[in-house]
């Protein structure tokens, strides 16, 4: 191959790996927001360090719905962080866009309205997964096994702090 071949093609994907970084395919898989949430698909999910299944896994997720934020994505996969900060490469197959949220900190209490002076429904344990159905101020809506109420969006991690779920 001569060699302004060979750098035309350096080039290339020099400029590919800099758009994906730079988070600019983002929009170009599904035209979804960048980032945005999502939730794992099944109880066992690889994540890969880049996007394709010849790239290595670096972890093995093992818990089913629970939230990831999509922060890239590049054709039928996306980059992912969890509450942690581990981030990586997974398919898009084993993501759904239902909410899903992961209680952070310590034991929080689930309420029967949106207002800490509301009766207690359950007290939640740090990393219980649960559904998010809807959020209006500083509170949301979720479920945790079969038991409904609100948490404040401060206790738990899936959710931007701005958002509006309806």
């Amino acid at each position: 191959m001569p060699n302004t071949a060979r750098r035309i093609l350096l080039v290339l994907a020099a400029t590919t790996i800099a758009a994906l970084d730079a988070g600019e395919s983002a929009r170009a898989a599904t035209g979804l927001p960048v980032p945005r949430f999502a939730a794992l698909r099944a109880g066992e999910v690889n994540m890969r360090t880049g996007p394709g299944v010849r790239y290595p896994v670096e972890w093995v997720f093992t818990r089913r719905n629970l939230p990831v934020e999509i922060t890239a994505e590049f054709k039928a996969w996306r980059k992912v962080r969890d509450w942690q900060g581990t981030e990586g490469w997974v398919h898009a197959s084993m993501l759904t866009g239902k909410r899903s949220i992961i209680v952070t900190g310590r034991t929080q209490v689930l309420r029967r309205s949106d207002s800490s002076s509301a009766p207690e429904v359950a007290n939640v344990e740090k990393d219980v997964i649960g559904r998010l159905l809807n959020c209006r101020g500083a509170w949301c809506r979720i479920e945790i096994a079969g038991l409904r109420g609100w948490l404040q969006r401060a206790r738990f991690w899936g959710v931007y702090a701005k958002e509006t779920i309806k």
